[in-house]
């Protein structure tokens, strides 16, 4: 096997894509939160890229993808010991070794960035450092080894996730709400300071997620191509549908919506997007929508405070992708996939679902043993007077807004005054957006 540069080109450009959206993520994050909470938001995200950085390089890279069973690789792998810079087989035929580890390692931390949203506002910064290697550690790393790695057990069974519907969106929705439900509400619940910072946090995310799912052929070739087409039109359908359904039912379609809905048809075409048609990419943005869309009014029902709708965005949403490329899957367009329900073979379902329950049972099962043990030697959640100070303040030390100011809300009125949410004529959720 030798290196191709058009390949290895199009793959790096990718892993600067993917890159962008850890910092696209904090504003998209940071936007959704009280503004005495914006530094605070933006750092369990960024953060990320230090403490998982060093994570995949010393062990995280080898016990995922290197030398081991079905269950587990090893440390033969450690230090990026061995990884070099020819293809390895398995892992992109036509890219260095190393520039595939350094994909998957982006991919990792951008996971455990996701489920923060689901604790914003409420968790000491110390204890969520923790709870973020452990779990990158004990369920991510397992997880992307079974559907993803050479040998492992989900992948040797058939299961299909092109680029992270099950690792990524499925693990982090699940893991959010169980965090969320295990730390308990905020005192004050969800103001949004800025809309306008989290639509450009979910436009940047938009852009990186172009090398999320292309990048993941490995190659500049038909596949990464097809990719893109489907993330398009995923995410075009996500947001077109969630517009409609706002003004069909509320007469307005609000901005977070329109968001919510584009990041929600991202996440749904996912798995599927190097294995379907552009059509069905659109039917998979569609359903992911509309099944997220009743998710999101569910949880308002219960007492469990995912503070960013982790679970009903990514988690929801990546169940219905993961199980709908079961259905629309076929091998006329990509050989290296498998063939679905509608192209004659419905046991993909069959796989894709089993896939699904595994995902869902070891992300949660593992998320809540990560929690109540790290409980028993270190406070998760800061104190009342710490929260209602703002976790910039008592976590960092520092102020995102010194003069006081990035405590606004959903619509300004004269002279800068807030409508409160109950003077609405349309009943909203906490991010302001209409319920009906």
């Amino acid at each position: 096997m030798n290196v191709n540069g058009g390949d290895t080109a199009w793959v790096l450009v990718s892993c600067a894509l993917v890159i962008l959206m850890l910092p696209a993520l904090a504003l998209f994050y940071g936007g959704l939160v009280r503004g005495k909470n914006l530094l605070n938001t933006w750092m369990m995200s960024l953060a990320m890229l230090g403490l998982v950085g060093v994570q995949w390089v010393l062990f995280g890279y080898g016990t995922t993808f290197g030398p081991g069973g079905s269950l587990w690789g090893s440390l033969s792998w450690a230090g990026l010991r061995s990884v070099g810079l020819t293809p390895h087989a398995g892992y992109g035929d036509t890219i260095p070794h190393l520039l595939f580890a350094a994909f998957q390692g982006i991919f990792a931390l951008l996971t455990i960035a996701l489920v923060s949203g689901a604790v914003v506002e409420r968790m000491r910064f110390r204890a969520w450092l923790v709870f973020a290697l452990l779990w990158t550690t004990f369920i991510y790393d397992p997880l992307a080894r079974w559907v993803w790695a050479e040998g492992g057990w989900l992948r040797n069974l058939g299961a299909l996730d092109f680029a992270g519907g099950l690792v990524v969106h499925v693990s982090a929705g699940t893991s959010a709400l169980v965090a969320a439900a295990f730390l308990g509400p905020r005192r004050e619940g969800t103001m949004p300071h800025s809309v306008p910072m989290s639509l450009l946090g979910g436009g940047l995310v938009a852009v990186g997620w172009c090398g999320f799912n292309a990048g993941s052929a490995l190659a500049a070739n038909g596949v990464a191509a097809l990719a893109l087409v489907n993330t398009f039109a995923g995410g075009a359908a996500g947001m077109l549908l969630w517009m409609l359904l706002e003004l069909a039912l509320a007469g307005e379609a609000t901005a977070l919506g329109a968001v919510t809905g584009l990041v929600i048809g991202l996440v749904a075409v996912t798995p599927a997007a190097g294995y379907v048609t552009p059509l069905a990419a659109l039917a998979i943005g569609c359903l992911g929508g509309c099944a997220s869309f009743g998710a999101l009014r569910l949880r308002l029902r219960t007492k469990v405070d995912d503070a960013l709708d982790v679970f009903a965005c990514h988690g929801v949403a990546g169940i219905v992708g993961a199980l709908l490329t079961g259905v629309f899957a076929t091998t006329a367009l990509n050989p290296g996939g498998a063939d679905g329900l509608l192209a004659g073979r419905p046991a993909l379902v069959g796989i894709q679902g089993l896939s699904i329950l595994v995902a869902l049972g070891f992300s949660a099962l593992g998320t809540a043993g990560l929690l109540g043990l790290m409980s028993l030697v270190m406070p998760l959640r800061v104190e009342l007077g710490e929260e209602m100070a703002g976790l910039d303040q008592t976590e960092h030390g520092q102020l995102a807004y010194p003069g006081g100011g990035g405590e606004g809300g959903f619509t300004p009125l004269a002279e800068g005054v807030l409508l409160p949410l109950e003077e609405y004529a349309v009943p909203r959720d906490p991010l302001g957006r209409p319920l009906v």
